[in-house]
């Protein structure tokens, strides 16, 4: 597990990482922070040729889907190998003409995860390395370059190693909540930290609480951005709760559907360029929904909570904590206002992702706006 989150930081800062497996293994760099010096560094050290590893969602929308599986692999020539990289990994128009194409092997669809997990631009390149050239050897056992293993991270994604840490609480009043309770907890590799906020006195709650997921968003929950609704339904939540006598909010550090900040601005600048919320995901290599629930139901089994009555507008939630054992009593729309910033964003929503969002359209077609 500490080589893997050793592996983590490395691919954010920017560093090569040695990817072994059977066949030998490579060199796997981070796309979105990758500059001429480490492209040489990189070239000298593993010379075999290099590829460009992207996922399913980003192949088929450079229309390079045959086949794909869980993702593909672009041979690219060492010439202008830079800019083509870049092109694959950002650019809107990048359908290399005659380039080798094939699906990934288990090992690049393991790195792949690692740039998910570390909430980078899900595309790397690939060097294929020579276990025993002299230069990425002895780079290896001096530890400036970090080896890790394939079934590791095969193990680091397949095993407990998200379920999260109670670190602290304390006390918080908020407005229209007073009697809240903050308890912090942490994910095992360390990157990620969730709060569960407990709201009232859960010996007087009622005998089902009310339960909000709220995934985090910078722009919305602490800016007031109008390009969604998450703002608004993190504090009606917190209202509805407390004036219900209490339950929980789980503040999950999910941010832009788990995609990350970056990866979400990302998205905003596509968006402002004519794609929707999905189409704009899928064009940086993410599917519609990156999150994930698990931590959720670790954090309520923590607090002994096993059924609630659910805050949501998403299908996808009640069966996630209903596929981890959380009863689900009963669900309860929570809504923000419809406007013409966060309009297009919330018809995908509907449309595409399926929420239950039919009530704002609803009062917003009775105010006289147009969907």
């Amino acid at each position: 597990m500490q080589r893997i989150r050793r592996a983590l930081i490395d691919l954010r800062r920017g560093e090569p990482v040695h990817l072994a497996d059977e066949a030998g293994g490579s060199l796997i760099l981070a796309l979105e922070n990758l500059t001429e010096a480490r492209l040489e560094q990189a070239l000298g050290l593993a010379t075999g040729a290099p590829s460009v590893l992207l996922t399913a969602h980003r192949a088929e929308a450079l229309g390079l889907d045959g086949q794909t599986g869980e993702g593909i692999a672009v041979a690219v020539p060492k010439a202008g190998l830079m800019e083509t990289a870049r092109q694959l990994a950002r650019g809107r128009d990048a359908r290399p003409t005659g380039a080798t194409v094939r699906p990934l092997t288990e090992g690049e669809r393991q790195a792949l995860g690692l740039a998910r997990r570390a909430t980078l631009l899900p595309a790397l390149l690939a060097i294929a390395s020579d276990p025993d050239h002299d230069r990425l050897a002895g780079e290896i056992q001096r530890g400036e370059i970090l080896s890790i293993d394939r079934r590791d991270a095969t193990r680091f994604f397949s095993d407990s190693g998200r379920h999260p840490e109670r670190v602290s609480e304390a006390r918080v009043p908020l407005s229209g909540a007073e009697q809240s309770r903050f308890v912090l907890y942490r994910e095992a590799d360390g990157l990620l930290e969730h709060v569960a906020l407990v709201i009232g006195d859960p010996r007087q709650w009622p005998k089902t609480p009310a339960l909000r997921m709220h995934s985090a968003c910078l722009t919305g929950d602490l800016f007031g951005s109008l390009r969604c609704d998450c703002g608004e339904q993190l504090r009606s939540a917190v209202h509805a709760i407390a004036e219900e006598g209490g339950g929980i909010l789980l503040y999950l550090a999910q941010e832009g559907r788990g995609i990350g900040l970056a990866n979400k601005l990302r998205a905003y600048g596509l968006q402002d360029a004519g794609l929707d919320t999905v189409d704009a995901d899928q064009l940086l290599g993410f599917g519609e929904d990156e999150r994930r629930y698990e931590v959720a139901a670790a954090m309520l089994d923590d607090l002994g909570i096993s059924r609630v009555r659910l805050m949501t507008n998403n299908p996808g939630k009640i069966a996630a904590l209903e596929a981890a054992g959380i009863d689900i009593a009963g669900r309860e729309a929570v809504h923000g206002a419809l406007n013409r910033h966060n309009a297009r964003y919330l018809t995908a929503k509907a449309d595409r992702a399926g929420h239950w969002l039919e009530e704002v359209f609803a009062d917003s077609a009775a105010d006289g706006d147009q969907r």
